[in-house]
């Protein structure tokens, strides 16, 4: 089962609570964890917000299936999630950023929002304001799941197979693949990734 799917699944609707209607923001939405929640976000229901770093990244985003795409390079884009939701705020926000994102991204929140921490690009250290916690009745979480024991990812595993898994049996849920290398030249697929232009995952092929 490809862990992009199993990572969404468990920190967008499992530990984010998404539900139908609901507005989400997802960073990094041209990655494979942005293009994997996209997918699922229209086929339970999401309105997915993400944010990309180019103008041509945001096009695609919108392409894949995600309600607004904002350009975080030329846009404030807690300005740009409350105009997109008409005011409200998100319902979820799916954060692999960290660092100074994380007070942006609990102003994104409406009031009960869930804030899910998936990774820390720009730091594991943020600053927030405690009493605007309280007083909107936010929720911070996050999870890694590596560590996690066999138990917990084959209970994960049966619900996706129950729940996902028919959509991609029925060919309504494919990952995005940017390109394919093969093994031998994965020096240039790393290339391709730090260069940061790719949409999607990467893939290595290793042949026989």
């Amino acid at each position: 089962m490809p862990e992009t799917m199993f990572t969404v699944w468990v920190n967008l609707f499992e530990r984010g609570f998404a539900a139908d209607g609901d507005n989400v923001l997802v960073h990094g939405g041209t990655s494979g964890i942005g293009t994997m929640a996209i997918a699922l976000g229209q086929l339970f229901g999401l309105n997915v917000i993400v944010t990309c770093g180019t103008d041509e990244k945001c096009a695609r985003a919108l392409q894949l299936g995600a309600a607004t795409a904002i350009n975080y390079r030329k846009q404030d884009f807690v300005e740009e999630v409350k105009s997109a939701t008409g005011g409200q705020g998100v319902s979820v926000v799916l954060d692999m950023v960290g660092g100074d994102y994380v007070p942006r991204n609990l102003a994104c929140l409406t009031e009960e929002g869930r804030h899910v921490s998936i990774a820390f690009q720009r730091g594991a250290k943020s600053e927030l304001l405690i009493p605007d916690v309280m007083r909107r009745r936010l929720t911070l979480t996050g999870s890694t799941l590596r560590p996690r024991s066999v138990e917990f990812k084959t209970m994960v595993a049966d619900e996706i197979l129950r729940t996902v898994w028919p959509y991609v049996q029925g060919g309504r849920l494919k990952p995005v693949i940017d390109s394919t290398f093969p093994l031998d030249q994965a020096a240039d697929a790393h290339a391709r990734i730090e260069a940061g232009d790719h949409v999607g995952k990467i893939v290595l092929e290793v042949r026989k």
